[in-house]
């Protein structure tokens, strides 16, 4: 399959991932021809929480564009707001909560790409 090069965000179905919130893939191996990671917008409406989950072979970054939340990291909780970036490495329990009137919208980049399988509900 030859890489795309460019997506427009209008034409990228939204869909529910098994943590509960709305993905839409920007990038990602399966349908896009690239090899190593996956790229995708994620939002949690206001005042809802992602599920508790982990990724056994994934690596995530969560970075902020919209919104503000309260990051679960394994035993650690924090506030998160726009500009601000988060590691998840492989196998480290998390989940992200909305907070304040609008929804939370991350940027999020996983390496492997995202895989419905490797995602573990806890």
């Amino acid at each position: 399959m030859k890489p795309a090069l460019k997506t427009r965000y209008a034409d990228r179905p939204a869909y529910l991932t098994k943590d509960g919130s709305e993905i839409r893939e920007l990038l990602h191996p399966a349908e896009h021809g690239n090899y190593n990671q996956s790229l995708a917008e994620a939002i949690v409406k206001a005042g809802c929480r992602t599920l508790l989950h982990r990724h056994r072979l994934t690596e995530e970054l969560y970075h902020v564009i919209a919104g503000s939340g309260l990051m679960t990291l394994g035993e650690a909780h924090f506030p998160v707001d726009v500009g601000d970036t988060v590691l998840i490495p492989p196998g480290t329990p998390h989940c992200i909560e909305a907070v304040g009137p609008a929804p939370l919208h991350i940027l999020c980049c996983c390496s492997p790409a995202y895989a419905h399988e490797d995602t573990e509900l806890l």
